[in-house]
């Protein structure tokens, strides 16, 4: 696969590079924001995956983010990956609200653990995404007390699923053989047992979707994929 990698730290940005290329993967290099957007529509969009720093140069803030928002408005679902040294939440829901395919958000200490890494990095370049657990449980311990999936019936526990899946209402009536009201009543029925506000109505989908994927994760805590077929 051709990879873009930016960081501003250049030990980060070579270390990964390397481990990409023993991994027989091509890999270009950006030290900042700007420069990663310019490498990026420079080739055409002609790379399989973005890594890169959520926080990095001209305003070292949430740098990293906004360019992977800009990559993915100007080339819808194009795959990237965002790598940082801390759990923001705000970052996840923003990134996840309207497409949940080919993207991940990862701790950066996830890189140590290289099969893990390079696994994730395949994952994502193929479409799927993947949420590391940390950031998972941060996200479920924000909500309301009313929040375990054990409350939904059966039938809601089965929306929900394929909704982790990254399907839409149209997929899940196709799935499950029902029509668009009934699949939109579930849906309403699962935010209202997990306790999901009305007051956030573009996030609610997605923590519906985090606290899924945290009840089923692994107890070795590895990163969970979700968007595929394998949930």
């Amino acid at each position: 696969m051709k990879i873009v990698v930016a960081d501003d730290s250049a030990l980060l940005r070579d270390g990964i590079s390397s481990l990409l290329e023993s991994a027989d993967h091509e890999v270009a290099t950006a030290a900042d924001a700007d420069d990663l957007l310019q490498c990026v529509r420079s080739a055409g969009y002609a790379y399989d995956l973005v890594i890169t720093d959520v926080r990095m140069p001209p305003g070292n803030r949430s740098d990293g983010v906004d360019a992977a928002l800009t990559l993915r408005h100007e080339s819808p679902g194009f795959p990237v990956l965002l790598l940082s040294n801390f759990i923001a939440t705000a970052y996840l829901t923003e990134l996840f609200a309207d497409d949940s395919h080919a993207l991940g958000y990862l701790l950066k200490d996830r890189v140590g653990r290289v099969d893990d890494f390079l696994k994730s990095v395949e994952l994502i370049a193929n479409g799927g995404t993947v949420i590391d657990p940390e950031i998972l449980s941060s996200v479920a311990g924000r909500q309301t007390p009313t929040t375990s999936i054990d409350v939904l019936s059966a039938r809601e526990d089965e929306v929900l699923a394929l909704m982790a899946q990254a399907k839409s209402n149209a997929e899940i009536g196709a799935l499950l053989h029902l029509s668009d009201s009934a699949v939109s009543k579930h849906i309403g029925s699962i935010f209202t047992k997990l306790g999901l506000a009305e007051s956030d109505p573009g996030h609610r989908r997605v923590r519906a979707v985090l606290l899924y994927l945290d009840s089923v994760r692994t107890r070795s805590r590895e990163p969970i994929p979700f968007g595929t077929s394998s949930l």
